[in-house]
């Protein structure tokens, strides 16, 4: 998982998903819709994260930048380091209800025209 998480960097450091000719998908459902879906501006958040930028990233895609210290978080846990302050954390966000109504209500507050809901829009 290391190695492929390095390969990712590499090429987020590399590439540039802004510009034309990238190794990078564009998102279908944007393609197809005109809306953004949540992971719509994510390639590009993480570029800016590689690049040292986070103000960017969060401009990008505002969930993604959120969910990686919980990924990091999980990465801990999955490997046995549990200590008591990641379990009072970990709990409330274990529950689906809690992702059940966050997604959807990003991918729709994103595709609102009027701030400060556009502000989630990536650019």
């Amino acid at each position: 998982m290391s190695l492929a998480a390095l390969v990712a960097l590499a090429l987020l450091r590399r590439f540039d998903p802004n510009h034309p000719g990238n190794p990078f998908f564009a998102c279908n459902f944007h393609a197809v819709t005109g809306l953004w879906c949540p992971g719509c501006g994510a390639t590009r958040a993480l570029h800016a994260l590689a690049h040292g930028d986070p103000l960017r990233a969060l401009s990008m895609n505002a969930l993604v930048v959120a969910l990686i210290p919980l990924a990091i978080g999980t990465l801990f846990w999955l490997y046995g380091w549990r200590p008591t302050w990641m379990r009072k954390v970990a709990a409330p966000l274990a529950r689906p209800w809690l992702w059940i109504a966050a997604l959807p209500g990003f991918w729709l507050a994103r595709n609102l025209p009027w701030p400060p809901f556009n502000w989630l829009a990536p650019g």
